[in-house]
């Protein structure tokens, strides 16, 4: 098989994983190993797929109840900043693609291992909630990392594990979607991309489900040191591997 095959199944494997287990997080893991191997473009649109994917099976096997009012302020911005990651897609550059996924994880996982022993944020309201959506919905147009900040947000703002879970698979769900929809409009999601969609969609099932099985009887505080300290690793080879190369072309 080509490397490149071999590089997107195992990235979906990994990736189904941890979403399954955490409701996030697959563009963060499927880039953390694609981004070596997969243009960005394709990547992008191969992260969203998955995610989506990923999100359906989560959705199947770990039901949570979610509170419309706390839910809708995040969708709201998560579509309207949909259209604006669409637009940046094509015109990102490998290595900086590379250095801005690396420093976002290795700045953002290790927040999230000490977020639980912040004091919750109680301000801003509906209005911070939407702001944290728009920015989630252009992270989704750029590839997929719908759940990134509004993951962050829910913790820092103090929610509980499942109600955390309820808002954030509900909003990757309908923002993947939308952002998957774009990209069949805009012609981001082309022809040649659906092999990839092949290997990717088989490979990322299983995982997926035993991720979301295991959710259900791992603590909390467990599942997240164990995802984020892998997140932030991956965002360690990332930067040592974009970091020189911007260098030397400076």
């Amino acid at each position: 098989m080509d490397p490149v095959l071999w590089s997107i199944a195992l990235g979906a494997v990994l990736a189904g994983f941890v979403q399954g287990l955490s409701g996030f997080a697959f563009s963060m893991v499927a880039m953390s190993v694609w981004a070596w191997t997969v243009e960005p473009q394709l990547a992008a649109v191969l992260a969203v797929s998955g995610g989506l994917t990923g999100q359906v099976i989560a959705a199947l096997s770990v039901r949570r109840a979610y509170d419309l009012g706390t839910l809708l302020p995040f969708l709201l911005g998560g579509v309207v900043g949909i259209p604006l990651g669409v637009m940046l897609l094509p015109s990102l550059d490998a290595r900086l693609f590379k250095l801005g996924l690396g420093t976002l994880l290795v700045l953002w996982c290790p927040v999230m291992l000490f977020a639980r022993q912040l004091p919750p944020i109680r301000a801003g309201g509906r209005l911070a909630d939407g702001v944290v959506g728009l920015i989630g919905g252009v992270m989704g147009g750029v590839g997929g990392f719908t759940g990134v900040v509004p993951t962050l947000w829910c913790s820092l703002r103090g929610l509980g594990k499942d109600t955390q879970r309820g808002v954030i698979q509900n909003f990757n769900l309908a923002t993947l979607a939308v952002t998957m929809a774009a990209y069949v409009a805009t012609g981001t999601l082309t022809a040649r991309m659906l092999p990839m969609f092949a290997v990717m969609a088989p490979a990322m099932v299983i995982p997926t489900v035993l991720g979301a099985r295991l959710y259900i009887g791992i603590s909390e505080a467990a599942f997240r040191r164990i995802v984020l300290v892998l997140l932030t690793a991956s965002g360690v080879a990332l930067l040592s591997s974009a970091v020189p190369s911007l260098l030397g072309r400076a």
